[in-house]
């Protein structure tokens, strides 16, 4: 919640510098949102590499059916959401989008101090290759220095960006709106973040019904009572903004729901890292709306949507633990699937971080869902089997 009031004063201030400080500030301020934005560039392949690979490679392979229904099922879950947030924010969307905060902008006077260029090792889908040869090479073959080498590579970078990504996010944030204020484009801007944000939130509340009036409905539980077991899980997530963070008070709701506790033992703890309905429902949305709010990009039809959603859900996998990870892991495939430049990944950053803790707790609820599902499909189907 602290990194939320921290971008939201990040937004004002930029907008009054934007406004009313001299030349030689806002130049100062181009030159870091510049360098910045090329750190950024330079740590998205890394992101993926040492996740997406210590992701895989943690999978435990002697778990058999259970952990083939929990990854299916979650990854199912988190391709639907994904779709349906398409769906809705393409209809909606359209319609609100101001004409303002479609306008091309005029090109500024004022220039940075200098430009650095700091290229990636490589290029994003490279990274996604790479991480799978390795991530399910290791979990083939048990290679234990591979294994270690992704596990330091990823505590590596995830300290990066704890103590330098995230923390200079908002000073980020505060230059990108110093610009758009410049260029009169940040009320508008604003006023469609409200709506997205709006319709985000409203997405989460309507997967989560879905999912439990559907499940409760096929498996003859009562959903509401299933829904109120992990309200407990849902405000945990929404304080912390962590999955990880919330496992314990998870394990705890899930128990509730009458879950046999070999599978939330197995099914929750996963599921935190694997299971992102709510951050994939955020993404779509906010991706959908700054596809509309940029001059040059054209919202793109289902051929090129499905595909991105497809790889988004992979992508996702063991999205770090810190707040704003999910959105650093998507970037990659946000620039190369749906071409988008620095500046609107900016905005997807801001507009992600406003509601981060939305997403967790969306996360989190569903993976009740998915520990129901497993439990009646390993579990409560091995004795029918065997009697058949």
């Amino acid at each position: 919640m602290k990194l939320i009031l921290k971008l939201l004063a990040g937004m004002a201030l930029g907008i009054l510098l934007g406004l009313y400080a001299p030349d030689p500030a806002q130049s100062l301020l181009l030159t870091f949102k510049g360098l910045f934005g090329q750190f950024i560039g330079f740590m998205i392949p890394l992101i993926i590499v040492f996740y997406i690979m210590h992701g895989i490679a943690s999978l435990e392979s002697g778990s058999g059916r259970m952990l083939g229904w929990t990854v299916g099922l979650a990854y199912g879950s988190t391709v639907l959401s994904g779709a349906l947030a398409f769906g809705a924010a393409s209809t909606v969307l359209p319609q609100w989008v101001g004409e303002a905060a479609q306008a091309p902008v005029a090109a500024s006077a004022i220039a940075p101090l200098f430009k650095l260029e700091i290229k990636p090792l490589f290029d994003v889908m490279t990274a996604l290759t790479l991480a799978f040869v390795f991530g399910l090479g290791i979990s083939a073959t048990g290679a234990t220095r591979l294994h270690e080498l992704a596990e330091q590579g990823k505590d590596i970078v995830e300290k990066v960006l704890a103590r330098v990504l995230v923390p200079l996010l908002p000073a980020y944030i505060a230059c990108v709106f110093a610009d758009m204020a410049a260029a009169g484009t940040a009320f508008a801007t604003l006023q469609t973040f409200a709506v997205v944000l709006l319709l985000a939130i409203g997405l989460h509340a309507l997967w989560l019904t879905l999912l439990y009036g559907v499940s409760g409905l096929l498996l003859g539980r009562n959903p509401l009572s299933l829904l109120r077991a992990m309200l407990p899980a849902y405000f945990t997530a929404l304080g912390t903004m962590s999955s990880a963070a919330t496992i314990p008070v998870a394990l705890r709701s899930a128990g509730n729901m009458k879950v046999a506790s070999p599978v939330v033992n197995f099914v929750m703890p996963l599921c935190a890292t694997i299971h992102l309905c709510g951050s994939t429902i955020t993404l779509v949305s906010c991706a959908t709306a700054v596809m509309l709010m940029t001059p040059g990009l054209a919202l793109p039809g289902w051929d090129v949507m499905l595909p991105f959603i497809l790889l988004l859900g992979v992508t996702m996998v063991a999205a770090p633990g810190a707040p704003g990870g999910g959105v650093m892991a998507a970037l990659g495939i946000l620039s190369s699937v749906l071409g988008f430049p620095e500046a609107a990944l900016a905005l997807m950053i801001a507009l992600y971080l406003a509601q981060d803790s939305f997403g967790t707790a969306c996360n989190v609820a569903g993976d009740g869902v998915i520990a129901l599902w497993v439990e009646r499909l390993t579990l409560r189907a091995e004795p029918a089997m065997q009697n058949g």
